[in-house]
């Protein structure tokens, strides 16, 4: 691959479309990924696409992203409660999600570019909420890793006072669970696992209740005042006390 065609694909896949959704709005696209640059550049770039034509420069999409230092590839927090030994709170450590954030520059271009730039971001911001709301996640491909299954928590205006321009640049803060919906999933299948092959409890199961803990106790009593009583305290057994009367014959 030459400099100049690397260099091309460089800029394409980590400056112009790092940033891929992944389900929500993305659900009903094979692949279910959609490039956010299909949102910030409108339909004039899937027209051009589709007729085999392309920007011939880069510098002309609407934004360019950069990968703001700070990402984690990996993030431990140690633990601070009491251990059983030594030994075990050396190798305590709690695993913390990931997070990577991406600066969007987009500067308007030209003085007509100013009303083009209120639509895309409008656009913009409508397709990400959206997206967040029906539980879509984000791919981000930066040169040194490639994060997935990515949460959304915050689109910020950075822009500085260095430029004439407002709001030119804005940053996307993403963060990975440490749990997906996938990874639940499996949890939850080994779960039921774990119970469907576990110990068979056996022998009779102990109710209690009114005619277990006190019924032994008043089912006498009780049975010889009032017939049928037992049945009021749940011991359906207890038989009624019957009385037997002896007439002797008159001579």
């Amino acid at each position: 691959m030459s400099g100049a065609l690397f260099s091309t694909v460089f800029k394409l896949g980590y400056q112009i479309s790092p940033i891929i959704m992944t389900g929500g709005l993305a659900a009903n696209i094979p692949g279910q990924m959609l490039p956010l640059i299909t949102i910030t550049e409108g339909a004039s770039i899937l027209t051009g696409l589709l007729s085999g034509s392309f920007p011939t420069s880069l510098d002309d999409f609407f934004a360019n992203f950069t990968v703001i230092p700070g990402s984690n590839l990996i993030s431990q927090q140690v633990g601070h409660y009491p251990f059983a030994n030594q030994s075990v709170a050396a190798n305590a450590v709690i695993t913390q999600p990931l997070t990577v954030s991406v600066r969007m520059d987009c500067p308007a271009k030209s003085s007509g570019a100013y009303v083009s730039k209120v639509a895309t971001l409008t656009a913009l911001q409508a397709a990400l909420s959206a997206h967040n709301a029906s539980g879509g996640l984000y791919t981000v491909a930066t040169p040194g890793f490639i994060y997935t299954n990515l949460v959304m928590t915050a689109l910020t205006d950075i822009s500085g006072a260095g430029s004439n321009q407002v709001q030119y640049q804005y940053q996307f803060d993403f963060e990975q669970p440490l749990v997906t919906l996938a990874a639940g999933q499996q949890a939850y299948s080994a779960l039921l696992n774990k119970i469907a092959s576990g110990t068979q409890i056996t022998g009779a199961p102990t109710w209690s209740g009114l005619a277990t803990s006190v019924g032994s106790q008043i089912s006498n009593a009780a049975s010889s005042v009032v017939q049928g009583a037992s049945n009021l305290i749940g011991l359906n057994s207890v038989a009624s006390p019957v009385t037997t009367i002896t007439q002797t014959p008159l001579s």
